[in-house]
């Protein structure tokens, strides 16, 4: 594929080359990719996975919003973007938060890392190995900031699987890259996403750039009720980028709507007949069972919705139909239960050694843009779980691992 010259970069410290990828952010499928593989510097896009950590930690409890968060000497020192902060003093979570969003602040950056890992070498340890749990396997992270290092590096498919987990895990969280502008000891600082003001739909999420990378930009855009995630590395400009993935959106909008894409994940290559749904969504068969219209072993993973704590049906006794101690997979998170349903059933077919016997839970996340249903299988250990999450991935399934107490 031919690459347009205004989106190479030559940086003096690294070889960057183009990469993009635009993926339905339901779905996982992919409406357009080119070098989405290829490892390159991801840039301030590493703030991306800082705050995944600080949204997590905020949902355990072990952060809150106004907590006050110590300024080190080493945070004070960094080199800009930054709010220009003074060691010794305290700054708001919510207020580091913000500043990540929108100036993309790497002082800020440093006191997150410092006050959930005590070091930043440990929490970038820490965000790694969390990466590599959502999926992205060809990320390592070496700081909290995206500042430059040789051993920090990340591929376009893997920046759209951390806006998608963004998306779907923290809905409530997700807000914050809407966010236009922040204010901060008397100065307002502008969020780096043009596209927030001039292309339609887009409410996040996050840009990057050092010479090594060109610029990056990772962008989330809903219309009709639909959401696309793009990412664009190398650009050799912020304005040529920005037109390049407001192209590829528009291209893919397109193509989305020629293809009809259903809210399900791309069926594998052996398709499990209407009985085996019908039975998957109405309940669980025997062991062993068959379709007699195929002969192909029935889905045997099959249990009724099972709820989080933002709905008032796990009042009513609904509960997850596996322990919070084992560790799991997700297929996708979707706008309706059924479908979610659906796709868990599909996954227990395609990877039965695995799955088969595997119970599904489908929980429901309240958020910012709506319920979501997540559709998981769990009751797995963690070697189980990451084989059964290769195999689905390469049948096209949207697959992510799911560690123990996991929300």
């Amino acid at each position: 594929m031919v690459i347009a010259a205004a989106l190479l970069t030559a940086p003096v410290i690294a070889e960057a080359r183009y990469a993009s990828i635009v993926i339905d952010a339901e779905t996982g499928q992919v409406l357009h990719g080119a070098n989405q593989d290829t490892r390159n510097y991801p840039a301030s896009l590493t703030k991306m996975m800082t705050l995944y950590m600080a949204f997590e930690a905020l949902e355990k409890g072990t952060l809150t919003l106004d907590q006050k968060l110590k300024v080190s000497r080493r945070a004070a020192g960094m080199p800009p973007s930054k709010l220009g902060l003074k060691a010794g003093r305290t700054i708001k979570a919510k207020d580091v938060i913000l500043a990540l969003v929108t100036k993309s602040a790497n002082d800020a950056a440093v006191v997150m890392a410092e006050a959930l890992g005590g070091k930043e070498t440990t929490f970038a340890r820490m965000m790694t190995k969390r990466a590599h749990a959502l999926g992205m396997k060809r990320t390592q992270f070496r700081n909290a900031s995206g500042l430059p290092n040789r051993g920090q590096l990340s591929t376009a498919r893997d920046m759209s699987k951390l806006a998608q987990a963004l998306l779907n895990d923290f809905p409530g969280y997700y807000k914050y890259f809407s966010t236009k502008s922040f204010t901060y000891a008397g100065r307002t600082y502008r969020n780096h996403n043009k596209l927030l003001k001039n292309y339609e739909g887009t409410d996040g999420i996050k840009t990057g750039y050092i010479r090594a990378s060109g610029f990056n930009l990772v962008a989330s855009v809903k219309r009709n009720n639909r959401r696309l995630i793009a990412v664009v590395f190398g650009g050799r400009t912020s304005r040529s980028r920005d037109k390049h993935i407001r192209k590829l959106l528009d291209r893919s909008f397109t193509k989305l709507a020629e293809l009809r894409i259903a809210s399900t994940p791309p069926v594998p290559r052996r398709k499990p007949t209407a009985t085996q749904l019908a039975l998957a969504a109405s309940g669980t068969p025997r062991a062993g069972a068959t379709d007699p219209s195929s002969g192909l072993p029935m889905v045997t993973a099959a249990a009724p919705l099972a709820l989080n704590a933002n709905n008032p049906a796990k009042q009513a006794g609904v509960t997850p139909s596996f322990s919070p101690g084992n560790w799991g997979v997700q297929v996708g998170a979707f706008s309706k239960p059924a479908p979610a349903k659906q796709a868990a059933a599909l996954a227990a077919h395609s990877v039965p050694q695995i799955l088969s016997a595997k119970p599904i839970s489908v929980l429901s996340v309240d958020g910012l843009q709506g319920t979501l249903f997540r559709a998981r299988l769990g009751e797995l250990n963690e070697a189980g779980a990451r084989e059964a999450c290769r195999q689905l991935t390469y049948m096209s399934f949207n697959c992510v691992v799911v560690p123990p107490g996991s929300s």
